[in-house]
């Protein structure tokens, strides 16, 4: 049972898990769009969440002695660099213009982690109220407005929409860590619950997802669509109503971060 939970807490740790829910939010836009299977940009954007999220959560510790955060990382280091080399391997096989349209969002995960502000002493992570904004916009844009992008597809009203309602459903996504999160976070990161408390946050990601529910019965056209989509709404709803301080230790880093993974599967299965 131990070598399981070492296992499952590498999958956590080293960010496979939160990537497997970038890539199934890129596979869902595809189902809606109709996109064909595009091996190479999807696998791309599977590597490069692998190794922008370790960086953004090891960059700062990686210098610290302790013995077995030191052995543990090191694994993790090793595996990032992997994951590095294959989203390289994966870039090569794309087009330049789909790189390029990529890179604003690469640099504003590195700004994200690296201090670049106030003489070098602050990151975008560490500016109030951007912490989640930028996570979000970088998810919507990625999983969305890039697949289509990248088909040579225009980007229309219908597509802005969808990426609007990415945007505000990551942004609940997050809002159970925020919550997890507040007694270690610093007052200054002025997150969502700190500034306006616990039950405050759960009505404002409730007005979020009526928003996002209003999106989908506006845009799209499939009605088993919508029906799944109405199923993972009352998921997202009941696992941020129950979100608190001291939570279960898996509660948002696997339950909540599996909800666009088991939304996929779900679209699979009724295709």
């Amino acid at each position: 049972m131990s070598f399981l939970k070492v296992i499952f807490d590498f999958y956590i740790n080293s960010s496979i898990h939160v990537a497997l829910a970038v890539y199934a939010f890129t596979r869902i836009t595809a189902l809606y769009f109709g996109i064909d299977y595009q091996e190479d940009l999807d696998y791309f954007i599977f590597f490069a969440t692998i190794s922008g999220y370790n960086f953004v959560k090891y960059a700062g510790v990686a210098k610290l002695h302790h013995m077995s955060l030191t052995k543990n990382l090191r694994i993790i280091q090793l595996f990032s660099l992997v994951c590095f080399i294959a989203m390289c391997w994966y870039a090569y096989k794309l087009p330049i213009r789909t790189l390029l349209f990529f890179v604003p969002f690469g640099i504003l995960t590195v700004l994200y982690a690296v201090p670049f502000l106030s003489g070098f002493q602050k990151n975008l992570r560490s500016i109030g109220h951007l912490k989640v904004l930028v996570i979000a916009f970088i998810w919507a844009a990625t999983t969305v407005l890039l697949p289509i992008y990248h088909m040579e597809e225009p980007i229309e009203a219908s597509a802005i929409l969808l990426a609007v309602q990415r945007f505000l459903l990551v942004v609940v996504l997050i809002l159970p860590f925020d919550i997890r999160d507040l007694r270690y976070d610093e007052v200054s990161l002025q997150t969502i619950p700190q500034r306006i408390g616990v039950a405050q946050t759960k009505r404002f990601g409730l007005a979020l997802m009526l928003f996002a529910l209003t999106i989908e019965f506006m845009e799209a056209s499939n009605t088993s669509f919508k029906n799944v989509f109405m199923i993972f709404f009352f998921v997202i709803l009941v696992f941020l109503m129950r979100a608190k301080e001291d939570q279960p230790k898996y509660y948002s880093s696997f339950f909540v971060e599996a909800i666009p993974i088991f939304w996929w599967l779900s679209l699979l299965m009724i295709s």
